[in-house]
């Protein structure tokens, strides 16, 4: 288990060029499965997750070739379905979350999987139903054995109307995938439509398919028999963008993102500038200002301002954890709302300790009362729980008074590429250990 060693009070100053959205990647690349052509991907974050899933389509067969930094070719022409019975599959599979996105894919192709409950960050319950039902709409019928895996099967998957009881995003985009080569005409009603799913559709388009709709919670689907290969450039990764902004805040520091895709970011911008943070935009870069101080607005009645999660477009739930941390020393109090994650505010103890005023109301709410750069926080010892969680702990101990250490760093690499490196050419004090 590695960890950070961390100097805070550091003023940072620079330019980062934000890397590919790891949520992404981790859909189109398991879109390769649905062609024998070779597709050109682009912008692909070097992290653990894609790293472990990139393993498991080597582990398919499927032809892997590193073009240059960050692009990757992919030919899944001999696939050795055999393999999800492997001990190999089963480890990788396990290890996270994204691993479920090959299901639509070979099972539409294959017209069979065998599955295993995928890993990823422990933040609460993450139900799989949602890809399971509208699987089953389609026409696959899902077994549970007794090793606690899968077996999904079809004779052939056609076209049906499907409406979400959430609007997942993974759960969407299997049903894209396994819709795009079913027989006739598929309706999603309550899609997701984040900027991922848009990337998904379009690269699906590129290889032939017939989607409508695309950027809607109402997609429309015409079934094609193959599709062919493309060329295919991933976003940058809007995640990572806020990370940046909150750091900026917080440690006081001037920082330029480049190419940050402004288009696809939502309401993003516009909630770190109500907790007072100043922003200019020039083009497609974003330049987060440096400020001693910023104060979080109120509601036009005065009551404290909320932040809570919702789906697209409304705000992201993987960056309320920066926005927590980012209230931590800010001027004026902020309610927290996290809706979809029971566990996912429990890192808050850790920034407690650190000299931060959270109450933790709930599973789902946390109130934080702005210190105002009265005192830093506190260098202090701690281990990050998954990832948004801990690269909010590493924004604050990159800002305490004194020596950080953070262990489990494991989850932070898993979401974040050579985060310590980028830190560093900023003028950050911190080493892995």
């Amino acid at each position: 288990m590695g960890s950070f060693k961390i100097i805070g009070e550091k003023k940072l100053s620079g330019t980062v060029q934000p890397q590919g959205a790891k949520n992404e990647a981790l859909q189109v690349i398991a879109a390769t499965l649905l062609t024998k052509q070779k597709i050109i991907i682009s912008n692909i974050p070097n992290i653990i997750d894609v790293v472990c899933l990139i393993n498991i389509l080597k582990g398919l067969g499927v032809n892997v070739i590193k073009k240059s930094k960050n692009t990757y070719s992919f030919e899944a022409k001999n696939i050795d379905i055999n393999y999800l019975k492997s001990d190999h599959f089963k480890q990788n599979s396990q290890k996270i979350r994204g691993s479920i996105m090959i299901m639509g894919p070979l099972l539409a192709r294959f017209g069979k999987i065998i599955l295993y409950p995928p890993g990823g960050d422990k933040i609460g319950r993450r139900r799989i139903d949602t890809h399971f039902m509208g699987l089953s709409k389609l026409g696959a019928i899902f077994k549970k054995n007794d090793n606690n895996s899968y077996e999904i099967s079809c004779k052939k998957l056609a076209g049906n109307y499907i409406l979400l009881e959430e609007a997942s995003v993974t759960g969407t985009a299997n049903i894209i995938m396994a819709a795009v080569l079913s027989k006739g005409l598929t309706t999603i009603y309550n899609a997701a439509c984040e900027p991922y799913i848009q990337q998904l559709c379009k690269m699906l388009q590129s290889m032939g398919a017939k989607i409508s709709g695309v950027g809607s919670n109402l997609l429309i689907i015409k079934g094609v028999k193959k599709l062919s290969g493309c060329k295919h450039k991933i976003l940058p990764d809007m995640i990572e963008i806020g990370s940046w902004i909150g750091l900026a805040a917080m440690t006081q520091s001037e920082i330029r993102i480049k190419n940050a895709s402004l288009k696809n970011l939502g309401n993003i911008l516009s909630v770190f500038q109500k907790m007072g943070i100043k922003i200019e935009l020039i083009k497609d870069d974003i330049i987060v200002k440096k400020q001693k101080k910023y104060t979080i607005e109120t509601f036009i009645n005065g009551s404290i301002l909320t932040v809570s999660d919702a789906p697209w477009p409304g705000f992201t739930p993987d960056l309320l954890s920066i926005i927590l941390v980012t209230a931590t020393q800010a001027n004026g109090n902020l309610l927290i709302h996290q809706k979809m994650f029971e566990s996912r505010l429990f890192f808050v103890d850790k920034l407690i300790d650190m000299g931060a005023q959270i109450i933790l109301c709930d599973p789902h709410r946390a109130t934080i009362t702005g210190i105002n750069r009265k005192y830093p926080l506190k260098g202090t010892i701690m281990t990050s729980p998954d990832i948004r969680a801990g690269i909010s702990l590493l924004i604050a101990a990159l800002s305490a008074k004194g020596t950080s250490i953070i262990h489990n760093i494991e989850q932070i690499d898993r979401g974040y590429e050579h985060i310590d490196k980028k830190l560093r050419a900023l003028g950050a004090s911190i080493e892995r250990i």
